[in-house]
């Protein structure tokens, strides 16, 4: 399988440390129209790969990091970085290519690009080409939970903040209930002002009539755009709506790889819009981004933002990152060094090679959050030797 990136660097990889996290508690427990995520953000672990020169890739990752990706590279091997992505796509792709193996892959994929940045001491988004040391957001939430003066509270600080785009979810009582969901974008509308884009999400909960009498609703309120009102693999669903609504449609977080992304824009999706810790190689993300720019179309990518902004970094200013902060900021809490975020954009450090994050360890021990450390060692007999800490 052919990667974006062309890089032809050898590595050897030599080491890997995971870091098991106890459960992170959001600020708030938190809802969308599907009933996700509750109490604690989705963090399983962060994990650190080193090569033999010393050079470090790093992530928040799942637990099948450990499963379906070390015992495949740490056997003291010397593959080109091309080559090592190969291997791997073609062990794993029998998984399904909306598999979570599919996503570890995409994961470590960062992980070989991040150690090839720091060999050549530079900050990874300097690194794959960037001309400038930030990235464009918007700013989401608006669980379903919020009452409307919270709901309305959150999008005005995210306007002061510095962000030109908000964006909040819909879909109240599963979809049932779009006269809640109608006052509350009349609410944020009046809030903010006409100048400030606002997006609505309703994380794929509607089928299609019901998506165009919402949308009928809504309209005077001029949504920039409407997220994700249907299935996200309804292919002809899509189109029926593209067909009938007069506002811009937007998918795609749950997509894995850039190819189903030309579906998409067949079917007349106007914003494509990847998720940086489901795509199955980085550089979908690029392929993606390409794609919008050659049909005209808006593109932005979510995930975890403070990682994501390597890439932000190389998207035009109209090609933002979501900030999704209920989910993000927790994380942001687990980091030591991250992107600053200043008026609608995340910040990068010039001087910090290879991940613009770190993973604050003392923190984590101290709070609690960290459960226990794995230590792989790689060996030249394709057997792995770990090394576990508990506390």
């Amino acid at each position: 399988m052919k990667n974006y990136f062309t890089f032809d660097q050898k590595i050897v990889f030599s080491k890997a440390v995971y870091y098991d996290l106890n459960p992170v508690r959001g600020k708030r427990t938190w809802r969308d129209a599907t009933g996700g995520f509750g109490d604690f953000v989705p963090l399983q672990g962060w994990i650190e790969v080193y090569d033999t020169e010393g050079a470090c890739g790093r992530t928040f990752c799942s637990s099948g990091m450990l499963d379906n990706i070390l015992p495949l590279v740490m056997t003291g091997e010397s593959r080109t970085y091309q080559e090592w992505y190969h291997y791997l796509y073609w062990k794993l792709r029998n998984f399904g290519f909306q598999s979570g193996q599919i996503c570890d892959l995409g994961q470590f994929d960062r992980i070989m690009l991040e150690i090839m940045a720091e060999r050549e001491q530079k900050p990874l988004h300097r690194f794959l080409g960037a001309e400038k040391d930030w990235a464009a957001i918007y700013k989401g939430g608006g669980s379903l939970l919020l009452t409307d003066a919270e709901l309305v509270d959150d999008m005005t600080r995210y306007v002061r903040e510095g962000n030109t785009t908000v964006k909040f979810k819909v879909g109240s009582d599963w979809g049932r209930d779009m006269d809640r969901d109608v006052e509350r974008l009349r609410l944020v509308r009046e809030a903010v002002g006409p100048d400030i884009g606002i997006a609505v999400d309703g994380n794929q909960v509607w089928e299609v009539e019901d998506a165009l009498r919402f949308a009928d609703r809504i309209r005077k309120y001029e949504p920039e755009w409407f997220e994700e009102p249907i299935h996200s693999h309804d292919m002809n669903g899509i189109r029926a709506l593209r067909e009938r609504v007069d506002m811009k449609l937007g998918f795609g977080e749950s997509i894995r790889n850039a190819f189903a992304f030309e579906t998409y824009v067949e079917k007349g999706v106007d914003h494509l819009m990847p998720l940086v810790g489901r795509v199955s190689a980085m550089g979908d993300l690029l392929k993606i981004r390409d794609l919008a720019r050659s049909h005209g179309l808006m593109f932005s990518s979510g995930g975890t933002v403070w990682q994501n902004a390597s890439f932000g970094a190389l998207y035009r200013e109209d090609e933002r990152l979501e900030h999704h902060e209920p989910m993000t900021q927790p994380m942001g809490e687990c980091l030591s060094v991250k992107p600053e975020e200043r008026d609608g954009r995340l910040y990068l450090h010039p001087d910090l090679y290879g991940s613009p994050v770190r993973l604050d360890v003392e923190k984590l021990e101290r709070n609690g959050t960290l459960a226990s450390i794995k230590i792989i060692h790689a060996s030249q007999n394709n057997k792995t030797f770990a090394v576990r800490a508990s506390y």
